[in-house]
Order: C-alpha cells, then sequence, then structure tokens
C-alpha cells in the first residue's frame, strides 16, 4: 500500500485523543516549555494564515515534548466582538449561538490539523466563568485607582453605534463595516496604564535580544517618552475679551509643552488642536466664520492617522497669546496636525527647527525665525538639528542641551514654568457601546453615585432575551436586565450599558490557561501553577499585534504582579512574530478573493502536506507567498519518505555502527542525517528557520537512498523520523511504529565520530610564513604528520637547521629554521 494521508491522520488523531497525549504534566518538578500561539477570533472556518501560526507552535511544543520538557500548549477563542453582531442582523441568529458554533467547527479544523493543544484548557472569552473573573479584576483595578471615568473625543462608527480604538479605522472608515467614522464626545471608562509607563518602557530592556527589535522600536515610539518644559501662554486682553471671558477664567491661558525650550525666542505662531476648548469658546460665541467651522468640523471627523497624513491645514482665529518672556503678541491659529490626545492640544510653533510647524507656516505665509545654527557652517531657513543659540537674548551663544536647561532655570526661577517628562502614551479607553462583550461591572445610584458590583454577584452576564438590530446598543434598552439594586445601599439603581473592549479579554488569556484547570471556578488565577508555568518561553503571533494588544497585556501582568497573582515582571519572555500569507501578491482576505481554504488542501493531500508546506515555503518571520506547485512538492517528499521506509527492516534495537568502515556514500549518508539533526537544535533554540531544517532533511532522505547500508538506512531513519515528528507529525508516528515498534520520541545525541573527516588538509609554514599546504589521514599520530610536513618541505628546509617544530592540530605545521 502506498501513502494513505487520512486514514493514517485519522488513526494517530484518535490516538493522541484517547490517549490525552497533549495534557501537560502536574508534576511542578519537571523543567517547563509554555508554548503560546495567538488565539484566534471564531469567525468560522480557520486560514492559512492560522495554520501558519500554529503549525509554527504547534512544531515547537512537540520538539520541546521530545527534550523532556513539561509543555503547555493550549487555545482558546477571542470570542467577544462586533462581529457576531453583525452576523446576528445579516443572519438573525443569536451572537453566542453563531460564536459557539463557529468554535466548535473550528476545533474540528485544528484536530484534523493535528495540532497538538491541550483539550481541558481550551476557553473562550465569552465564557460565563472567564467574564466573572475578568470583572473582578476591573473591580480591583477600579478600587486600586487604576480606572476611572472621564468624556473625551473617541471615534464612533455610527453604523455599528460603537466606540473604536485608532487601529479599527482604517482609511476613516470602520474597520469592520467600512462606514465612515466620526469624532464624538462620550463619556467612557479609562484604565490608567499611563502610571505604567516608565515601568513598561524600562521594561523593553529586559526583553532586548529575546523580542525582535521592530516590535521593541514600534512599543518605545508608542509610549513615547520625552522630557521638557510645560508652561503656560496667557491670552491677550483683547482675546480674553473677544471670547466674552471673566479675567480669572481659566481658559484666558492655556498650557504647552515643549522639548526643545531653547527656541522659545522663534515662537512665531501657536497651533491648537480642532478640539481644544478655546477653539469651542471661539465657536459658541460666534467668533470663527462659517466657512472655517465647517472645516473644523470636517478635521475633528478624520481620524488622527487621517489627519497626519494630510496636507497641512488650518485657519487663523483671530486671537493671540503673550509670549511669556518677550510679551510679544503671538497669533494663535488651529492646525489639523495638532492633537487633542498628545500634550494639552496645544503647541508653540517654531517653523525654523521644526518640520511640521515649518510646513505649516511655509503653507500659510507665516513668519520664520531662526533661533539655532550649526556649530559650523551657517544657518538656513530650516534646520531641525541640534546647534548653538542664536537670536535669544537669554542663551545666545549656548550650545543646545546647555541652553535648554538655562530657559528651563529660568522658567522655574520666574515660576511661570516647570521641568516635566511626557508621553504619547494615553490612557486606555475600554467602554464599547454594544451588547457582545463583557459588562463594565459598574452600578449608577442614585445616592452613592458610581458603585462597583458586588464581588459575590459576578458574573454580570448578559441577557439572552435581546433584539440586535444595529441600532444603539440593546443593554440600553433592556429594563430588566438594566435596572439593579445599589450593592452598597440597596436603592433602586442602574447598570452600566457599556461593554469592555475586547482587548481587555486578550490581555491576561495567557495567564489563565496557565491555570489549572480544577481550579477555574474558584479562582481566576491559582498561584502554584501561576510560579511554574509563567512567564510564556515562546508567543507566536502577527506583526499587527505589536503595540496594542502586547503593550496591554505587559500592563496587565504588572498590574496583577502588583496584587499578587503573578510573578515576574513580564509576560512573554520571547516573542517570534510570523509574517503573512500572500497570494498573487496580495495579502489572502475574503474580499480580494484569493483565500486557500486549508479544508481543501486537508481533503486533496492531508494535514502533514499542509503543515509541511507552510513551514518550508518560507522562514516564519518572512511574508510567504502561496504556491500550488510548493504544495505539490510537499505531498510528493511525504511519499517518498514513505516508500523508502518500506525497504527497511522492522527492528525495537538501534544497530551499533562501526563508522571507521563505512564506504564513503555511507559516511556521508550519516554525516547528512546529523547535520540535519545539528541544525534541529540550531532552529529551535535559535532561528526557527524551519525551512532549513527540512531541506537538511530532504538532503539526508537522499543521502541515505544513494547508499545501500541497511544499517545506516535503520539509524538514518530512526534520526529522522524524530526530526520530522513535530512537523508531520501523522506520517512520522505512522512509519515509527511501523518500523520501531513505538510512536514516542525522544532526545537525541550527535555522533562526534560522522563529524571527523578521513584526511585532513593542513598548512605547512617556515617561520610563520605559508610555504604550501599538504594532505595527510586523519588517523596519524602527530609525530607522523610531522615527518610527512617535513617531506613535503623539504626544497624550504635543505640544509637549514630546524630550531622547532610545531604542529597546531588539524591545522598546520610550522618549522622554526635558522638563517
Amino acid at each position: 500500500m502506498g501513502y494513505e494521508a487520512k486514514k493514517i491522520e485519522k488513526k494517530w488523531q484518535e490516538i493522541w485523543k484517547n490517549n490525552k497525549e497533549f495534557e501537560p504534566k502536574e508534576d511542578y518538578t519537571l523543567p517547563k516549555k509554555y508554548i503560546l500561539s495567538m488565539f484566534p477570533y471564531p469567525s468560522g472556518r480557520l486560514h492559512m494564515g492560522h495554520v501558519r501560526n500554529y503549525s509554527i507552535g504547534d512544531a515547537c511544543a512537540r520538539f520541546y515534548r521530545q527534550q523532556g520538557f513539561n509543555v503547555l500548549h493550549p487555545i482558546g477563542f477571542d470570542s467577544f466582538g462586533m462581529p457576531a453582531e453583525n452576523a446576528a442582523i445579516k443572519h438573525k441568529i443569536h451572537p453566542r449561538i453563531w460564536t459557539y458554533e463557529n468554535i466548535d467547527y473550528m476545533l474540528g479544523e485544528m484536530d484534523l490539523l493535528g495540532l497538538s493543544f491541550s483539550k481541558e484548557r481550551v476557553l473562550a472569552t465569552s465564557d460565563p466563568l472567564y467574564t466573572k473573573w475578568e470583572q473582578e479584576f476591573f473591580i480591583k483595578m477600579y478600587e486600586r485607582g487604576l480606572v476611572y471615568q472621564k468624556s473625551a473625543i473617541v471615534n464612533w462608527c455610527e453604523h455599528d453605534q460603537t466606540v473604536l480604538a485608532n487601529e479599527q479605522v482604517e482609511d476613516g472608515c470602520c474597520w469592520r463595516c467600512g462606514n465612515t467614522v466620526i469624532q464624538r464626545e462620550m463619556p467612557g471608562y479609562y484604565l490608567k496604564i499611563t502610571d505604567y509607563a516608565d515601568e513598561l518602557l524600562e521594561g523593553l530592556k529586559e526583553l532586548s535580544g529575546h523580542w525582535p527589535q521592530q516590535v521593541l522600536t514600534m512599543q518605545e515610539n508608542w509610549i513615547g517618552k520625552s522630557n521638557g518644559l510645560e508652561f503656560k501662554f496667557n491670552l491677550s486682553e483683547q482675546s480674553c475679551s473677544a471670547l466674552k471671558l471673566e479675567e480669572n477664567s481659566e481658559l484666558c491661558s492655556f498650557s504647552v509643552f515643549t522639548t526643545r525650550p531653547d527656541t522659545i525666542y522663534g515662537v512665531s505662531y501657536i497651533a491648537l488642536s480642532p478640539e481644544h476648548s478655546i477653539l469651542r469658546r471661539a465657536l459658541e460665541v460666534g467668533l470663527i466664520d462659517e466657512a472655517t467651522a465647517e472645516k473644523i468640523k470636517k478635521i475633528q471627523n478624520q481620524s488622527p492617522k487621517e489627519r497626519q497624513a494630510s496636507a497641512k491645514d488650518g485657519a487663523f482665529l483671530n486671537l493671540y497669546a503673550t509670549h511669556p518672556l518677550t510679551g510679544e503678541n503671538v497669533p494663535i491659529w488651529f492646525a489639523n496636525f495638532v492633537l487633542a490626545d498628545y500634550g494639552s492640544g496645544a503647541i508653540m510653533a517654531v517653523p525654523a527647527h521644526d518640520e511640521r510647524d515649518y510646513e505649516f507656516a511655509k503653507a500659510f505665509g507665516l513668519e520664520i525665525k531662526p533661533v539655532v545654527a550649526p556649530e559650523v557652517g551657517e544657518a538656513s531657513e530650516f534646520y531641525g538639528e541640534y546647534g548653538v543659540a542664536i537670536n535669544s537674548p537669554l542663551i545666545n551663544g549656548l550650545k543646545t542641551e546647555a541652553a535648554k536647561e538655562k530657559i528651563i532655570s529660568e522658567f522655574e526661577r520666574l515660576k511661570i514654568g516647570k521641568r516635566v517628562t511626557n508621553y504619547k502614551l494615553r490612557d486606555w479607553g475600554i467602554s464599547r457601546q454594544r451588547y457582545w462583550g463583557a459588562p463594565i461591572p459598574m452600578v449608577h445610584c442614585p445616592h452613592c453615585g458610581l458603585v462597583p458590583e458586588s464581588v459575590e454577584n459576578l458574573p454580570v452576564a448578559l441577557p439572552d432575551d435581546v433584539e440586535i438590530t444595529g441600532e444603539g446598543n440593546p443593554l440600553d434598552k433592556h429594563p430588566s436586565w438594566k435596572e439593579c439594586k445599589c450593592p452598597k445601599c440597596g436603592s433602586d439603581a442602574v447598570r452600566e450599558t457599556d461593554t469592555m473592549d475586547t482587548f481587555f479579554q486578550s490581555n491576561w488569556y495567557y495567564a489563565r490557561y496557565a491555570s489549572d484547570p480544577k481550579t477555574w471556578e474558584s479562582v481566576a488565577l491559582d498561584k502554584k501553577s501561576m510560579q511554574y508555568w509563567l512567564g510564556v518561553d515562546r508567543y507566536i503571533g502577527g506583526i499587527e499585534h505589536a503595540i496594542l494588544h502586547l503593550l496591554y497585556s505587559r500592563f496587565f501582568h504588572k498590574v496583577a504582579r502588583d496584587m499578587g497573582y503573578v510573578p515576574g515582571n513580564e509576560p512573554f519572555l520571547n516573542l517570534l512574530t510570523q509574517g503573512m500569507v500572500l497570494k498573487d501578491g496580495a495579502k489572502m482576505s475574503k474580499s480580494k478573493g484569493n483565500t486557500v481554504d486549508p479544508d481543501e488542501i486537508i481533503n486533496k493531500y492531508g494535514a502533514d502536506t499542509a503543515r509541511l508546506f507552510i513551514l518550508f515555503a518560507a522562514p516564519p518571520q518572512k511574508e510567504l507567498e502561496w504556491n500550488d506547485s510548493a504544495v505539490e512538492g510537499a505531498f510528493r517528499f511525504l511519499n517518498r519518505l514513505y516508500d523508502r521506509a518500506s525497504v527497511i527492516t522492522p527492528t525495537k534495537i538501534l544497530p551499533q555502527i562501526e563508522h571507521a568502515s563505512l564506504s564513503k556514500e555511507e559516511k556521508y549518508a550519516r554525516l547528512k542525517v546529523y547535520e540535519a539533526l545539528k541544525k534541529a537544535n540550531e532552529v529551535y533554540s535559535e532561528t526557527f528557520a524551519f525551512n532549513t531544517l527540512i531541506a537538511a532533511c530532504m538532503e539526508a532522505l537522499n543521502a541515505l537512498g544513494a547508499q545501500q547500508n541497511a544499517d545506516v538506512s535503520t539509524e538514518g531513519f530512526w534520526v529522522l523520523l524524530n526530526l520530522l515528528e513535530p512537523i508531520v507529525p501523522h506520517i512520522a508516528c505512522e512509519l515509527s511504529e511501523e518500523l520501531f515498534g513505538r510512536a514516542n520520541f525522544g532526545k537525541l545525541e550527535l555522533k562526534s565520530e560522522v563529524f571527523e573527516k578521513d584526511s585532513l588538509n593542513l598548512a605547512i609554514t617556515i617561520n610563520g610564513k605559508k610555504r604550501a599546504e599538504f594532505e595527510v589521514a586523519s588517523n596519524l599520530s602527530e609525530d607522523e604528520i610531522i615527518s610527512q610536513a617535513k617531506i613535503v618541505a623539504s626544497k624550504w628546509l635543505e640544509a637549514k637547521e630546524i630550531i622547532k617544530q610545531i604542529y597546531v592540530k588539524n591545522k598546520l605545521v610550522n618549522f622554526v629554521i635558522k638563517g
């Protein structure tokens, strides 16, 4: 019989399931490895991106089991979110039913791929038990002052009736429905991630060398720490009057922050964000004409990404501020490149030394005042580097760093400013106005105000009897669910109807997996398991999660650590970011019509072929271009492996091989086999370039086929099947059972004699100068090698006195002579 993939794969999947082979052991004295792939959204079907992610993780998990580690390799589902509600509207089905039917189908697909996930730790973030502990975390964070409510400008999708994170806005549209996103001021709940900004930044040093540098840089830039000067500009008297403000009104001054206080004398205009409170006041009192007001509204409805990418735009507001050092009037503009949530939403614009300020000034013909010159050469109209202060009475002639210090000291002396550290990082808004999410466990009481739900009443579960129409939040229209008693005073109260951002669910799932399932009902995270399994030894997922998911999980871990739940400072000790799967040069997607269904590949060729192709086609970190002929090639290799195994005589004892007595072809075959083993150790510990390991296995198989020694073939297959089991487990287990009476795979040792050469190429040097090379048998003694070297070097040694002769093992023979 030839290679029957379906039959073999079904057989071994049943064996693994019945034997519970992939459950981690409860022996916490064993060395451990926690291998985790980012969990999927239960969209209904796996795609090739999933297959790639999970094949990488599965290969790692299987390899470490071979090495004797206790391996935790779990899977679950990021199951809350808008797609379920959209599906409910489209298909007239409850989100819960749609979600859990999809989960069941996808788990079946994972089984067909032979993925070695723990079946006892499968979770979905929409499970009521998961919600219960998540809500308890939220309440404890609230009690620690890490949760608060505020009104802020948010991205709002009118179609989905929900708030969107900046990353969920693509080209000004909702990432799910494609509707235009607008900016709206709304109250919401925020987590004080900024309280951990410094620690999140410092922690990147701990991860250096273990995470891709690109990801570390992205997180560092997102946190965006900067040191500088914070001070206030006062509006001119005329401007306060024009805004109809009392002299002592808070709006008569506004704060700015600058990292370049040395350029203070170069300020030629002030730029406000379109959302700034002074701008709102100007609109309220009719100080802004209709055309400018329309421009402001248009820019407000653009996402930050759109605004940053657009040409510089804005308008003069007919308002002035007073320069704190010179007393000059500085014109106030609004500008699209100034964002409300960075700093104070106002900047001191120095167009001679800031590129954005310069572009805006050139667009509107504003004054440009050079106040920094290069240390060598002359100042140009725009100069963005450090140098020497000019046209700045207080600091003329000082270099930039000294000039910064002098200006900050002067502002602090005059008590009009202070040295501060700022961050681009903003507190994390988690409120979403939708049904299919974890309810925020807060209660609005007319007497007690905002009160957390009692822990004893958790989970605050979603009601099933809702009608999802896409118009507004169904929870807000559900009186029997919404109406409740205040947990503090017992008065009639109403529940919070906002649900949590799905990033909140995905920021702690890694820790939940690590808890012993027997404790899941009694505790969120059991300490014994946390101490043993955390942190994650290898985390695998897409680069698109480089910022928010990873940052939020790092934040959660540090908070949970401070609460006594988890050990260590970081959740993910090592990170592998895999590239996208492309077809016809574009990312696979249903909208592009270029997807490849894994089920079709499995049905036609088998799961091992799909796994082999996806790991062989490109290194994990690189993009992978789909190639039908390469899939056929992977299938042919497995057939060749199966056919060549048929000529090997089954045995339970490995043959003892006298390497020195083998022929050249036999030695070469053994060398290729053990080179593949050496490559495996390198791949799993360093490069994860599975394509090079698979290539080495293919070379070894070819070399084994080119020689006739049965013992060499038997040993070779023993090693190759070990190496291939993490990659193509079904066929490896089948052949291992047929040939060796076992399907267990263990740690293998390299054979040193295999790498020893039959002959050596040595250099001959005379007084350290190379004269020739010669070949000798590798089994000769040192004296014999020197004797042969003398013969080869005789023409240089003739009639010379040899003072010393030195043999450097396996490298050279050096003769020291007189004259």
